[in-house]
């Protein structure tokens, strides 16, 4: 992009998927970018962190130390970041303006002068949006993308591998309803996905994407909650197939959820000049993105490992179902990404679960992953795991990654498999690879 507002911006909670494509992004318009984070000085690796530092990125523990008088234009925060947090407590402090990230990002599209086409829905944001930016690099139409998650095509040395930094007049987006602070975008064309109860109640949910859909202009707008699924969807071993506009199309990835993000990518993409002779060889190419239904590895017995950043009832749901004919068993570990969301959707989640796991598969629970603050900590993993008792689930209880890697380790065997799911916590790749150990 470019055009940007040059300055000293200073984010925090830079470590997260979407400040960190939301600081590159920045870096690539012109602007200089400070960030704080609170695992900075943790054990756990996080990539993000090294890519924004090798581009010059300046890294402050979250201890206000990194927002200064006269230097810092504004703070930028993540949704996830509580109001008491030392660096916006200095910002109040020091007189520094305060953004939210949406903010930051609506205005940096504003000033590029480019289309923006945004993305949305509940489940399947992030992949729809890298397959459409993939799908119009290929057709040499040069978009800029700033995603959700790290494309695995679009990995590179020092760089987070969630941002395209193209120059096409066409940008594109994924636009996040948790904090209704997507409403801050206004999109040239857009795609809603799907719905479901997540962060709100479904009739919440439901207003807030209309309001959207009404907010982009011209258009186009393919508005898909509650179509039908692409035609013809047939599985492989990991891939998946489709009709499309009389032709078929394949991705190399498994699950009618991948099948149906890829449908609308593709129209999408004819919609905005892509020649449809173009998408096949483009979505062969696609080699999909770091922790969706990301293939980690295989034991020499055939047991094989997926990691997948499935976190509400029905991005679990598709996962499950995506793996379950993969495998004799399935051990499905899962680490819940936060008190509230458990407490909100554990009738809905039981529920899931008992439909979708075999009698022969074991979902492995680990602790509610914990990030600070003033969250109501009183309905946890444990109070979830009589839910899934009373519904007949098969399920074990782990203190840690390292606990729940010795019993799924113990217990599989060759033709099994195994699925880390969860949002947040950076060591869940990790744990996912300790499984094959």
């Amino acid at each position: 992009m470019s055009n940007a507002s040059r300055g000293s911006l200073h984010l925090c909670g830079v470590a997260g998927t979407g400040m960190s494509a939301l600081a590159e992004a920045l870096l690539d318009s012109g602007a200089s970018v400070s960030g704080s984070d609170r695992f900075l000085d943790s054990s756990t690796p996080v990539p993000a962190l090294d890519a924004l530092r090798a581009q010059g990125v300046a890294l402050f523990p979250q201890d206000g130390s990194g927002v200064r008088s006269g230097e810092t234009l504004r703070v930028v925060a993540s949704a996830a970041v509580e109001s008491d947090n030392p660096d916006l407590a200095a910002a109040r402090r020091l007189g520094v303006p305060v953004r939210a990230r949406a903010e930051e990002l609506a205005v940096l599209f504003r000033a590029s002068g480019r289309r923006l086409v945004a993305v949305a829905g509940t489940s399947g944001k992030s992949t729809t949006t890298a397959l459409l930016g993939h799908l119009l690099e290929r057709a040499g139409m040069s978009p800029a993308v700033v995603g959700g998650a790290p494309c695995l095509n679009w990995m590179r040395p020092g760089r987070t591998g969630a941002v395209l930094a193209g120059d096409g007049d066409i940008c594109v987006a994924e636009a996040d309803e948790s904090n209704r602070q997507f409403l801050a975008f206004s999109p040239a064309a857009a795609i809603v996905l799907n719905e479901s109860a997540d962060h709100f109640p479904i009739s919440e949910t439901h207003a807030l994407f209309d309001e959207f859909v009404r907010k982009t202009s011209p258009g186009p707008v393919l508005d898909l909650r509650g179509a039908p699924p692409p035609e013809d969807v047939e599985e492989g071993d990991w891939s998946v197939s489709f009709g499309f506009d009389g032709a078929r199309l394949s991705l190399s990835l498994p699950g009618a959820h991948n099948a149906a993000d890829a449908a609308a990518a593709c129209r999408m993409a004819v919609e905005l000049g892509a020649p449809r002779e173009a998408l096949a060889p483009a979505l062969a190419s696609f080699r999909g993105l770091a922790r969706r239904m990301q293939f980690v590895g295989v034991r020499r017995d055939g047991f094989r490992v997926v990691d997948d950043y499935a976190h509400n009832t029905e991005k679990i749901r598709a996962a499950l179902l995506a793996m379950r004919g993969r495998s004799e068993r399935l051990f499905a570990i899962w680490r819940p990404h936060g008190y509230g969301p458990l407490r909100s959707m554990s009738a809905a989640l039981a529920g899931m679960f008992a439909e979708t796991l075999r009698p022969s598969d074991v979902l492995v629970l680990l602790p509610v992953f914990d990030a600070g603050g003033t969250a109501d900590r009183g309905y946890g993993s444990a109070e979830f795991f009589e839910s899934l008792r009373a519904v007949g689930v098969s399920a074990q209880l782990a203190a840690d990654g390292a606990e729940a890697a010795r019993f799924v380790r113990g217990q599989a065997r060759g033709r099994d498999a195994a699925i880390t799911l969860g949002a947040r916590d950076p060591a869940l790749p990790a744990l996912a690879r300790a499984l094959l150990v």
